[in-house]
């Protein structure tokens, strides 16, 4: 083993992920963003406890969940916190089971806890899925699992980073056993990779009509943060797990060039600009509160671990399949946000560490959650794409006075597919923005630009104003225009 040589490389990975950092960091938002009537509220965690929370669920009485990253389960019912169980190998998931038992993905195993004795505290652990390989490298963490309509159960595997033994293209690598895989556990209880190309996916999430996604983290192979429908078979970009893929070997693999490559990844549902809303991204929420969270009802809310946000996820659908937009929610948590949940009481529960990473919220560790107070904020409420450009819906009616070009602006992008750490913005690009008309009832604008497909579009509306005079707090929204109308 080259000690030198691999030392060498992790500084040069190092060195080189700062840069980039370094480098779109004026990008970030520094100002604080939050609607009207939603506030944060922190919750009391055991004390004397590191409670990183990795794994966050809730169950139909409204009691959260939590799993740690140092492997304890808590509880809290009746605004006390009690330990459900311990000695879990840093669990990343966690989630209420229809039958009331627990599931945990930690590193080696996605176990089922089960009180049967009803005293409050788990005395089974079951194994429900261990197949895939764990190297005892630090990076190869378990996300998951969720469920889907059918009672099946999903999850991901994270790469490794730093391992000698793993098969490289980049910073990060596999030495088998389904590392970069999505897997898929069936009601009976049988395993099986489900669909390869995967980084970083930390966050996986199920949607109400039981269609899985999944986050995947800024990289190499993945040139700024992505959210996909996880599809059966399908290839998500990162090379390294196709040497897994009858037909496949490593030399094959090397040898692939990028446009080969490229043509086989599935294209993400939105691309989420690096810094401006997410460094790495946590799992997808979907808002089914029935209106008790307010006008942002059947969409999707993601917290990122570095920017200490949360943004949230439009999705639209075109000649039958998704893309859509992200745009910001609220950020200043006290912590990484990683995990979100809606109870059901309408709270957006929020799962917080820094880890090793940090966190622009400063508290190492936390949860917190966000609650609406009945105001009606002045916010985007939903884009779409229309044959001539978008349009855009806001939460109330718009003064008509400020519906001009001269308050909204555009620009447009795409991003360079490559082993590289990120990507900058490629071929960036202005919109001229024509032909605006409000509609009748004032609360959406037309707006016709020119539309090009494979481009990430930004469309900034600082100068819109309601009928009462309030700004957005969050005036920009990135489109990621993958299909045109047919």
């Amino acid at each position: 083993m080259n000690l030198t040589k691999i030392t060498t490389l992790s500084i040069s990975l190092y060195t080189a992920l700062l840069s980039c950092n370094s480098a779109l960091a004026q990008q970030a938002p520094t100002h604080e963003y939050k609607p009207d009537g939603y506030n944060i509220v922190t919750v009391e965690t055991p004390k004397d406890v590191r409670f990183h929370v990795t794994g966050l669920d809730s169950d139909a009485h409204g009691v959260i969940w939590v799993a740690t990253r140092l492997g304890e389960v808590w509880y809290l019912k009746n605004n006390t916190w009690s330990k459900f169980a311990e000695g879990l190998h840093e669990p990343t998931g966690l989630l209420v089971d229809d039958d009331g038992s627990i599931l945990v993905s930690q590193k080696p195993e996605l176990t089922r806890l089960i009180d049967s004795d009803k005293d409050g505290v788990a005395d089974a652990y079951i194994p429900v899925a261990n197949e895939w390989q764990f190297h005892d490298n630090y990076h190869e963490f378990t996300f998951g699992p969720v469920k889907d309509k059918a009672g099946n159960l999903y999850g991901t595997l994270n790469l490794s980073h730093n391992n000698p033994d793993a098969f490289t293209m980049g910073a990060m690598g596999t030495a088998g056993g389904h590392r970069g895989f999505a897997f898929k556990v069936n009601s009976k209880g049988k395993y099986s990779p489900y669909a390869h190309g995967l980084r970083s996916p930390a966050g996986i999430g199920a949607s109400p009509k039981g269609e899985i996604f999944f986050t995947d983290n800024q990289g190499d192979w993945v040139p700024t943060s992505k959210m996909h429908l996880l599809q059966e078979g399908r290839f998500y970009g990162h090379p390294v797990s196709l040497i897994e893929i009858e037909g496949f070997t490593k030399e094959k693999v090397q040898n692939l060039s990028l446009e080969t490559l490229e043509a086989m990844s599935e294209k993400p549902v939105v691309w989420i600009p690096h810094v401006e809303v997410a460094n790495s991204p946590g799992n997808p929420e979907w808002n089914t509160s029935n209106g008790k969270f307010g006008p942002f009802e059947g969409q999707i809310f993601i917290g990122d671990q570095t920017q200490s946000n949360v943004f949230r996820v439009l999705l639209d659908k075109v000649n039958g399949k998704y893309q859509g937009a992200v745009i910001n929610f609220m950020n200043k948590f006290q912590s990484g946000n990683i995990r979100a949940e809606f109870d059901v009481n309408g709270q957006l529960w929020i799962g917080q560490t820094a880890r090793g990473w940090g966190a622009q919220g400063g508290k190492p560790f936390g949860l917190e959650k966000v609650v609406w107070d009945g105001t009606n904020p002045f916010e985007l409420l939903d884009i779409k794409l229309t044959k001539t450009g978008f349009k855009l819906t806001f939460t109330e009616a718009l003064d008509a006075s400020t519906a001009t070009s001269e308050s909204l602006s555009a620009q447009s992008w795409h991003y360079h597919y490559s082993g590289n750490y990120g990507s900058p913005k490629k071929e960036l690009t202005q919109l001229s923005i024509s032909n605006i008309s409000l509609s009748n009832d004032k609360k959406s604008i037309d707006i016709a630009l020119p539309l090009a497909a494979d481009k990430v579009v930004q469309i900034d509306f600082p100068g819109l104003k309601d009928v009462n005079g309030r700004h957005v707090s969050v005036e920009k929204v990135y489109y990621t225009l993958n299909e045109l109308i047919k």
